[in-house]
């Protein structure tokens, strides 16, 4: 299973974690690495306003020492905001701009959890700050790592439902435009490239595949 925790091992011996039964990969899995990481340790190199980096220092099941760089991160909220009578609900969608890639990225509203913050809790705070709509409810979809050849951020999805309008509170840095838009169209700019952000693109996908939303 997924540790609730994933960031607290800080050293001694590293394991692969275990699938969940939900998430079990079929077929054969080869290659010539097998046996723990040992002496495995982190360093903090900067600390961040967000997240920190580490230096992360281990022996592989070879003998051989390394060094690789690590995001230590506090885990992150995604949401998918419907509104509108059921059967014609619009999904709640933003423009925004991301200060890494200097362009207008097509997303799903979405934070980075405050340290001792519940994800639920992130999810409403997001939701209001990036959109200006609270939500009624909040139902979880999943959880997911999305970049864990980079960082130990896990990822908490929710589908969010009976959205009256409040006012956005947008962080100094923070550039988002919100637009209401039919599920088809969301959808559809996942399929021709339009949309290149792949939490929202995942949250989209799977939302459909269970007939959370419709085309």
């Amino acid at each position: 299973m997924i540790p609730d925790n994933p960031s607290s091992v800080t050293s001694g011996t590293f394991e692969q974690t275990a699938l969940p039964a939900t998430g079990a990969v079929t077929g054969a899995v080869t290659g010539s690495v097998t046996g723990p990481v040992t002496g495995l340790t982190r360093r903090l190199i900067h600390k961040g306003v967000k997240f920190d980096l580490d230096m992360v220092s281990g022996t592989s099941p070879s003998g051989q020492v390394f060094t690789r760089e690590a995001i230590r991160h506090p885990g992150s909220v995604i949401i998918l905001p419907l509104v509108g009578e059921p059967g014609r609900e619009r999904i709640v969608m933003i423009r925004n701009y991301r200060l890494a890639m200097g362009a207008w990225l097509w997303e799903l509203p979405a934070g980075t959890m405050t340290p001792g913050e519940e994800p639920r809790v992130c999810a409403a705070r997001e939701l209001e700050e990036e959109t200006g709509f609270v939500a009624a409810t909040l139902e979880p979809i999943c959880r997911f790592h999305p970049a864990p050849g980079l960082a130990d951020e896990l990822m908490h999805a929710y589908l969010a439902r009976g959205l009256t309008p409040t006012q956005q509170s947008l962080e100094v840095d923070e550039r988002i435009q919100v637009e209401q838009m039919e599920p088809s169209r969301a959808l559809a700019m996942v399929e021709s490239g339009d949309m290149t952000d792949a939490k929202s693109m995942m949250l989209l996908m799977l939302c459909q595949r269970r007939n959370l939303i419709r085309i």
